[in-house]
């Protein structure tokens, strides 16, 4: 794909999208997380969180600036209602770096332009199909692509690869969903990636504090336009992307501020577009390439577990993203509090799934960062479910139109749940026949026996029963509720 032509980006003149940018208000952000609630005011707001109402920005920084004794309180309330939303089910994904040439010169990223010891690379066609061929080889399903800023990685070439990546068939497998991480676009360009049939376009404002974005994002760069990047995923939605993603850097900025702007943002897409977005992402920074590693606004892990906990109490039906960026043994204790997605047996190196294979060695030079988890996904497949974890690849909401509003109008009831539970379970019956070693099958059909179990007297359980042994017995494979 390297050898197609070498497009422009799209001009940054008009196209703010509706609502502009005046929904991240610095002042006010910041007096309210000077304020010091009353107990009460906590309890209120965990109150309704639980009933599975989105907070204010007011409600979210009570819970933000809360007395210590009260975390206890907001960490139960997360944790009871993540199951009541999506119960114990975890949907797993891989990305995939296709190309890291890049325009920016943002100072925490590995990949930025006047970092000389990258290795920079695009992937060829032969190449991306390699590396989705061996992510389905592993029982990947979803995938998210991900692109640096740069001219060569325009709308069609974007679109291009989706379809690449959608034609591939490897074996019984296949991806099924391919969300997009890559540069803002227009309205144009984004009808034309959303054309190619993508699930979810995530762009990350990194930081919503407008003096430091300036200070880590170089003027005279693409990047540099604060305003075109948070007004970015308006015009996704206006040009009928239903599923968008958000997200921010923590370490940064002070992460209150940065988990409040992140619910303020919610609001808006939900107030102005009609439906919030799909994902919301919480990375913190990490060691990189030519990165000085002193960051003094890191949040502690203490308070990367409040950040996933006020998330889910404020925004209940978004899904929560936990990357590989963190440990093993943090992502197994902060997981219960509200994610809901997570990434596994990942590689950020160009070509990294044929080249690098499962090996544990990583090197800065060819990573935008360096991951803290690369284990298999087999691994993390098989301490899910010896964490009580119910592990999903199921696509069946985006390949059935369950998108952006019509997703809510079934999560808010709380369907999703019911309809997720049996897909669920045939994705990871699929995973275990397929893919497994013989440790996690024996593991995951012990996991299928007892949720069959607490299906009983459903009347859908009759229906994954059959489905559970057509996957078993024969080569039907994406068998959807």
């Amino acid at each position: 794909m390297n050898e197609r032509r070498r497009p422009r980006l799209p001009s940054v003149s008009g196209e703010r999208g509706r609502g502009g940018a005046a929904f991240i208000d610095e002042d006010r952000l910041h007096a309210l997380l000077r304020e010091r609630p009353e107990a009460a005011q906590v309890r209120a707001a965990l109150a309704k969180a639980s009933a599975k109402e989105p907070l204010t920005v007011e409600e979210t920084a009570a819970l933000l600036t809360a007395d210590d004794s009260l975390v206890e309180e907001q960490l139960a309330a997360a944790r009871a209602l993540k199951n009541a939303v999506y119960g114990n089910r975890i949907v797993l994904f891989a990305p995939l770096y296709v190309g890291n040439a890049c325009v920016n010169d943002c100072t925490y990223c590995g990949f930025r332009r006047s970092n000389r010891d990258a290795v920079r690379r695009t992937l060829s066609g032969a190449e991306l199909d390699q590396q989705t061929r061996a992510l389905v080889r592993q029982g990947h399903k979803r995938l998210i692509l991900v692109f640096g800023e740069h001219p060569d990685y325009d709308a069609d070439f974007i679109a291009d690869s989706v379809r690449q990546v959608y034609a591939v068939r490897e074996g019984k497998g296949a991806i099924r969903r391919v969300n997009i991480n890559a540069a803002p676009l227009d309205r144009d360009g984004y009808t034309r990636v959303r054309d190619a049939g993508i699930g979810t376009y995530q762009v990350f404002q990194e930081t919503y504090h407008r003096a430091t974005y300036a200070q880590v994002h170089p003027p005279k760069t693409r990047k540099g336009d604060f305003d075109w990047r948070l007004t970015s995923l308006g015009r996704a939605m206006e040009a009928g992307l239903d599923d968008v993603g958000i997200g921010a850097l923590f370490g940064l900025y002070d992460w209150r501020f940065e988990t409040l702007a992140l619910v303020a943002h919610a609001n808006h897409l939900r107030e102005v577009y009609g439906c919030g977005p799909h994902t919301v992402s919480f990375p913190r920074l990490r060691p990189a390439s030519g990165v000085a590693d002193a960051h003094p606004f890191l949040p502690s892990d203490d308070e990367l577990e409040r950040i996933v906990a006020t998330l889910r109490l404020a925004i209940p039906y978004t899904g929560l993203i936990l990357t590989a960026r963190e440990p093993a043994a943090l992502r197994r204790r902060v997981m219960a509090y509200g994610v809901s997605q997570i990434d596994a047996g990942s590689r950020l190196e160009l070509g990294g799934y044929t080249e690098a294979g499962d090996a544990q060695v990583q090197v800065r030079e060819r990573e935008q960062f360096e991951l803290g988890d690369v284990r298999s996904l087999d691994t993390v497949m098989r301490e899910l479910v010896a964490d009580g974890y119910l592990p999903s690849f199921c696509t069946a909401c985006y390949r059935l139109g369950r998108t952006g509003e019509h997703f809510m109008e079934f999560a808010i009831p709380g369907f999703i749940k019911r309809l997720c539970t049996p897909n669920a379970l045939c994705t990871l019956e699929e995973y275990l026949v397929d893919y497994a070693s013989p440790e996690t099958r024996a593991a995951g059909e012990a996991l299928i026996a007892r949720e069959l179990t607490a299906l009983e007297g459903d009347k859908l359980a009759g229906k994954v029963k059959d489905r559970l042994a057509r996957i078993a017995t024969s080569d039907e494979r994406d068998l959807v509720f």
